[in-house]
């Protein structure tokens, strides 16, 4: 069997045999890890001096497209990783969560990258705010890479999901990643470090692997660095009350295993479709990946008068589901990751019959599929119902990380809300309803105590992604006894691993400092039209202060007819002169024409395409008789690597307008989003 090795300081490292690691599924050793001591002070060296310095060298943009490349490369050479992920105890549906899920986040990131953030690796974070009388001193707030180095230590249940999930967002921000994930399913990460090294797409630093122990990394640790946890609240406070942890303060993001809940909510009942959805989604939560996700439903809250009937019918889908080898035809529901898995929920079931009566999985008639299955990991689904969960303890507090779930009647809402809260803090619950009236009720007192919350109903069933599904751009994490962190959530968690930093100076410094014009900056005002300038010659700051236009009755009446917008304020000399104007006044859409004609250079030129507007705003009326200008600046440049489909480069330019009247009142502001060539 192979000897797993770690990847430390650009080299695999480890040779001689340790702990062997066993397959869920028949028992036999699949791997070892290594018995070589790591020497983490070298391991965090080498991501602060090397890593740092390379992933610095680049921008967000750049290690954006990195990100994309690296999700291709690996979903091209998935089909080794299924060959490796099934000794975990997955089925191939449990496979995919994982190893698609993984790229699938790179994908993700690599989007919300190219989308949200600049080039460069400064991420201005607006608006500015004036904090002079005359706009000579501004305040607005930064984003920059720390500097440092972020440690991530995982569960089992998620060998490679979990490390590109953490990774994305970290590698974006431009912090190298030191990755140790659980010992049990280390193979299958070991494997998939293997494919992403092979890749050569990752700059020398940015990604290390720990195979075993996480020995003294965390003393290497300062001030700048970040850790991140996934595991048991038990661990997780461990970890968090660590000395340098607390002694340098530094960021420590914890996203515990939670008491999850379903609740169907009391306008539904056994006629109704949305009372089958939810026991097929209790059963799925139950059985996927056996069980073993931090976001399965434990809890599961019905009206007492239909308890009988929804326990039958979770009873009769899971009488259903074939357990064994994922290899063996049928076979819906794979192993526990361990031996040690299958004793710790064997342990947490009989603490859970203390308070609870078991209705499914202790018959005797379990009987997995598949050769050498024996000596497998593999249990029963069980389903639980506790007849007073009113009552303190039992499935409040004790956590089954396998195919269980615990049945709770409730009567009346206000009985559920108080039943759920019990978890004292959860990462997700569903509720399922027909009623928007129910929802609205609901859902603002559940929302004080979880992360995500998930209405279900025959609508929603159509397209939902499931209970226990975190997706890249939602927030994935809860208060209280779920960690207190959070993960994922689109840009959010690229943020995570940024410093924000509020600055504050002359206009002119911050557009200097953020990369982006500052209304009251200095501008740049050449004979050049800024439209006839190529994306690589443009500067932020290059400005035009068009010619002016006086407003006329006849523009209001044209444009009214031209658009059909005959509002009384543009047509109605009576009802207008009764209003806070007093008067009738311009079309706002006509004074954003007018300022279009002002400033467009209608000769052929680099800008292709102007693709919308952002942060539209009418701030004064335009009266008729008004004189209108516009000043257009250049206020950013991204470069997105993009071309266009014959193959011509092109960046993405944002323009700040800014069109004002005879008395210098600014009457609208914006931005305009255009594509502007690059030279060839």
């Amino acid at each position: 069997m192979p000897v797993l090795q770690s990847y430390i300081a650009g080299q695999w490292f480890g040779k001689t045999e340790s702990k062997a690691l066993i397959s869920a599924i028949n028992g036999e050793t699949v791997a070892h890890t290594h018995q070589e001591s790591i020497n983490f002070a070298e391991a965090v060296a080498y991501a602060r001096n090397t890593g740092v310095k390379n992933l610095l060298a680049l921008d967000f943009q750049q290690r954006a497209a990195i990100l994309k490349a690296l999700a291709g490369y690996i979903q091209e050479r998935k089909r080794e990783l299924y060959a490796i992920s099934h000794h975990t105890g997955c089925t191939k549906a449990d496979s995919w969560i994982d190893i698609d899920g993984g790229f699938g986040t790179l994908f993700t990131y690599a989007s919300t990258g190219r989308k949200e953030l600049p080039s460069g690796n400064v991420a201005h974070e607006g608006p500015v705010t004036q904090l002079g009388k005359d706009n000579h001193f501004n305040g607005t707030h930064i984003l920059v890479p720390r500097r440092g180095v972020s440690v991530h230590i995982n569960a089992f249940n998620f060998p490679i999901w979990g490390m590109l999930e953490k990774f994305a967002p970290a590698f974006l921000a431009g912090m190298p990643c030191i990755f140790k994930p659980a010992t049990a399913t280390s193979y299958l990460t070991e494997a998939a470090m293997r494919v992403i090294n092979d890749s050569g797409l990752l700059p020398e630093g940015a990604l290390q692997l720990v195979i075993g122990g996480a020995g003294d990394l965390l003393d290497q640790l300062e001030e700048q660095d970040v850790v991140t946890f996934t595991g048991s609240a038990s661990t997780a406070l461990m970890l968090k009350s660590h000395p340098n942890i607390m002694a340098k303060s530094i960021p420590f993001n914890a996203e515990a295993d939670s008491l999850n809940s379903a609740i169907m909510a009391p306008d539904v009942s056994p006629e109704d479709e949305e009372f089958e959805i939810f026991a097929k989604e209790v059963v799925k939560e139950m059985t996927a990946k056996a069980g073993q996700k931090c976001t399965a439903i434990r809890r599961v809250l019905v009206p007492a008068e239909h308890l009988d009937a929804l326990a039958d019918l979770i009873k009769e889908r899971l009488s259903s589901i074939v357990a064994g080898d994922p290899h063996e035809e049928g076979v819906r529901m794979g192993a526990l990751s361990s031996s040690d898995q299958l004793r710790d929920v064997n342990e947490a079931i009989e603490r859970l019959l203390e308070t609870s009566e078991c209705v499914f999985g202790k018959d005797g008639s379990f009987k997995p599929v598949g050769q050498g299955v024996e000596h497998g990991a593999f249990i029963a689904p069980h389903l639980l119902i506790n007849r007073n969960p009113l009552n303190d303890g039992g499935a409040h507090d004790i956590e089954a990380f396998g195919p269980v779930a615990t049945l709770m009647p409730y009567r009346g809402i206000k009985e559920a809300l108080a039943i759920a809260a019990k978890g004292k803090g959860s990462l997700v619950t569903t509720l399922t309803t027909k009623d928007p009236v129910i929802a609205a009720e609901m859902i603002p007192v559940l929302a004080a105590q979880h992360g995500r919350l998930h209405i279900l109903d025959a609508q929603a069933s159509k397209e939902s992604t499931g209970h226990g599904s975190p997706l890249p751009m939602l927030k994935h994490g809860g208060p209280g006894r779920a960690g207190g962190g959070e993960e994922l959530g689109g840009i959010r968690a690229v943020h995570h691993y940024l410093q924000r930093t509020a600055i504050q100076g002359s206009p002119t410094m911050i557009a200097a400092v953020t990369g982006e014009y500052v209304r009251g900056a200095k501008v740049i005002e050449t004979d050049v039209h800024p439209f006839r300038r190529h994306f690589d010659d443009l500067q932020v700051g290059e400005s035009l202060l068009t010619h002016r236009r006086t407003v006329t009755e006849a523009d209001i009446v044209n444009f009214g007819c031209l658009s059909g917008d005959h509002f009384y304020m543009h047509f109605d000399d009576i009802a207008a002169k009764e209003t806070q104007f007093g008067q009738r006044i311009a079309h706002g859409y006509f004074v954003l024409s007018a300022a279009a004609g002002l400033f467009v250079y209608p000769g052929e030129g680099p800008v292709l395409a102007n693709y919308g507007l952002d942060t539209l705003r009418f701030i004064t009326p335009v009266l008729v008789g008004d004189t209108i200008r516009a000043r257009l600046t250049c206020k950013r440049k991204i470069d997105q690597g993009r071309a266009s489909p014959d193959g011509h480069p092109q960046g993405v330019v944002m323009w700040d307008v800014a069109v004002t009247n005879q008395h210098d009142e600014l009457v609208a502001s914006y931005d305009i989003l255009t594509l502007v060539a690059k030279r060839q």
